[in-house]
């Protein structure tokens, strides 16, 4: 049997307005604050809504706060909400309101970077040093390297990187490999996307905040590097990009697509091309 201040309470709390919130596809529901709000009356609004969707049998709350209503978080957690991520301009709580082991997916668990093979008629190919990071004053000879943006193709961030940090204008070719290790930046997973591209340009004019030098190096000058010959992942690249070289490894195709079911969200898909599918021209800078 309830007790009457429980009964009292829950009286009070159908008397005070919930939180605007919309369904979301599981069986939940996201708040999405935007206006200003005292964080008392958070508070109430935020314990009166937790109850009628208790009531309704919903499962998750998802509440995005965004940075300018930063005073909200603290009411948030004491009522059990915890950091699920951030973004520049908001933070992502979350909750889970039934008793037992919630099953709301985790945080993203990998960054993704890429390398770009790119080489010229004469054999050689693009390589830089870098003005930061571990490979900082260590005279290594290196691919341009960077990171995936949200929303970019792997083949685009490829086709970026090296126009900004070579000033080279290429196009994509294939995907020939790829690395995963863990416990990188903020302790997530890495994949890393080695990528063969073909220049449209040769003039080299290096980034100057990243790079330190960069220049066309003969391709067995490149993996004879003390670094390159100890490293295991590079030496394997290395190996893999002499193979390439020489018509003697096939790597993925890109082949970009659209689906209907995700809101016109367009993908790439990379695959083999041996059997002779028929895909389109490989994507340019453009």
């Amino acid at each position: 049997m309830k007790s009457s201040s429980s009964s009292v309470e829950e009286i009070s709390l159908q008397q005070v307005d919930i939180l605007n919130a919309a369904d979301d596809a599981f069986g939940g529901v996201v708040v999405e604050m935007k206006e200003p709000m005292n964080s008392d009356l958070f508070d109430t609004l935020l314990r009166a809504s937790i109850s009628q969707w208790r009531e309704q049998g919903k499962k998750g709350i998802w509440l995005k706060l965004p940075i300018e209503l930063a005073n909200l978080v603290e009411a948030a957690v004491k009522q059990g909400f915890w950091y699920h991520h951030a973004e520049p301009t908001y933070i992502m709580l979350a909750y889970w309101i039934p008793e037992t082991v919630h099953t709301l997916p985790a945080n993203a668990s990998h960054t993704v970077g890429i390398g770009a093979f790119i080489m010229n008629s004469k054999r050689e190919i693009l390589v830089v040093q870098e003005n930061n990071g571990r490979f900082k004053g260590s005279g290594l000879w290196k691919l341009p390297t960077g990171t995936v943006d949200v929303g970019e193709d792997i083949c685009e961030a490829a086709i970026r990187e090296v126009k900004e940090e070579t000033g080279i204008n290429a196009e994509f070719m294939e995907l020939l490999a790829v690395r995963q290790s863990h416990k990188v930046s903020f302790g997530k997973s890495d994949l890393f996307f080695a990528c063969m591209l073909r220049p449209l340009s040769f003039d080299i004019q290096k980034q100057d905040s990243e790079i330190a030098a960069a220049k066309w190096m003969p391709f067995e000058e490149y993996a004879a590097q003390p670094y390159m010959q100890k490293n295991e992942h590079f030496n394997y690249i290395a190996k893999i990009c002499a193979a390439k070289i020489e018509n003697d490894y096939t790597g993925f195709c890109a082949l970009p697509a659209t689906a209907a079911s995700s809101r016109r969200r367009k993908s790439c898909l990379y695959f083999n091309n041996q059997e002779g599918l028929v895909v389109p021209s490989n994507i340019s800078s453009e």
